[in-house]
């Protein structure tokens, strides 16, 4: 028997949650909210709810919903090819791989098909690397608050004790600083550390950005002890700060080893993405690693259009966070709460003296999806394609669930 009626006004909200709830594994922590369709910077729940989403899928949906280049797009690349495995070529690796090596500066592509598996492919090369050097050379330093994924190689240098205590012992040898302490990071690299792990801002830890004398200093440190730097831009990365890459804020660029990136590459198809020079590419020898479906027709093809429709939007990013970000500080001084709004792009978080989870419920009734991250950080994740208009609109809504 169908799960549900065959007539669609049969399907409510709550025979999806209930079914949900019965069936699918219980670790999610979801908004009692069905989503059913979206055009732009706009969602529709089963009862015809319009709401302004600028959370984007943490944003995935970087160009909205809808476009019609990416519709487009998937139509025809899925009525031709969407898998072979990389047991075979496809048309669209190579041209994918030639663009993200332009835009960031580095040499070579490793696709996968998530950011987690970015971080599992880094954390690989970059223990590779060390043992090509030494057996002892096998620790990662990485940052206290940092978030790097779910996995357990992921969850190893991820500095946030709550998501690791329920998996140790996870893999050994990870080193955890303070973010902005130069001198606890020169402490903890030597000549056992193999890499070093950041994002440049750090995004479940509550948009939080780091200072390029910072990051500049990593860089020392890698090259002076033969380690490689990570730089983790999943989050943060591909156009969200209005530059393709977050490290690209930088003057003089600070420039990684490895990159890793993932969310808004595909618009909604899975895939990750490796980036990285030489030096560190020469660590991956034939049959050291490999995806299944990492890479394939369909998701490259779709980036490929990504990629081109960024291009053109990467000015109006800057323009818009900027205006929105203004926005944001002239209406926390109506509220004493409101301790600071920080952020490039946008990327955009807003700092509260208290839990920010009613705000974000009431903003949600008032039709604004945003979340709360680190308890106390209104984090914003609005797709690219978002006018001033947009921001009004949002601010209007965010004041009303403030008050």
């Amino acid at each position: 028997m169908p799960a549900f009626p065959a007539a669609a006004d049969a399907i409510t909200a709550q025979s999806v949650i209930d079914l949900e709830k019965r069936y699918v594994l219980q670790n999610y922590g979801r908004y009692p909210l069905v989503l059913h369709r979206g055009d732009g910077p706009y969602m529709w729940d089963l009862d015809g709810k319009r709401y302004l989403d600028f959370i984007a899928g943490i944003g995935v949906n970087a160009l909205g919903q809808n476009h019609p280049r990416i519709v487009a797009a998937i139509q025809e690349q899925a009525a031709r090819l969407i898998h072979t495995s990389n047991l075979f070529y496809n048309e669209f690796q190579g041209p994918l791989a030639e663009r993200i090596a332009q835009v960031s500066g580095l040499d070579r592509v490793f696709f996968c098909n998530s950011g987690t598996e970015a971080t599992e492919g880094s954390l690989k090369m970059i223990k590779a690397h060390g043992r090509d050097v030494s057996p002892d050379k096998y620790e990662i330093v990485s940052l206290e608050n940092s978030f790097h994924g779910r996995t357990l190689g992921a969850l190893a240098i991820t500095g946030q004790p709550k998501y690791r205590k329920d998996f140790e012992p996870l893999m050994p040898g990870a080193r955890f600083v303070p973010a902005e302490d130069i001198a606890a990071l020169e402490a903890a690299v030597n000549e056992r550390t193999a890499g070093i792990f950041i994002e440049w801002i750090q995004g479940e830890g509550g948009v939080v950005p780091l200072s390029d004398e910072y990051c500049r200093r990593a860089r020392e440190l890698a090259d002076k002890h033969n380690a490689l730097l990570c730089f983790d831009e999943i989050q943060c990365g591909v156009g969200r700060t209005g530059t393709y890459f977050a490290y690209q804020l930088s003057q003089p660029v600070v420039m990684p080893d490895i990159m890793t990136a993932a969310k808004p590459v595909a618009c909604g198809i899975p895939l990750g993405v490796l980036a990285c020079n030489e030096r560190a590419a020469k660590a991956i020898r034939p049959g050291m690693h490999g995806s299944t479906f990492g890479g394939n027709a369909l998701a490259t093809r779709v980036a490929l259009e990504f990629f081109d429709i960024l291009e053109e939007l990467l000015p109006s990013i800057t323009r818009v966070g900027e205006y929105f970000r203004s926005e944001l500080r002239a209406m926390g001084q109506q509220f004493d709460f409101v301790k600071e709004v920080r952020g490039y792009g946008l990327m955009i978080g807003v700092e509260l003296t208290k839990p920010g989870n009613d705000i974000v419920t009431r903003a949600r009734e008032g039709g604004l999806l945003l979340n709360c991250t680190h308890e106390t950080v209104l984090r914003f994740l609005p797709p690219y394609i978002i006018t001033e208009q947009h921001v009004d609109e949002a601010v209007g809504i965010l004041r009303k669930a403030m008050a």
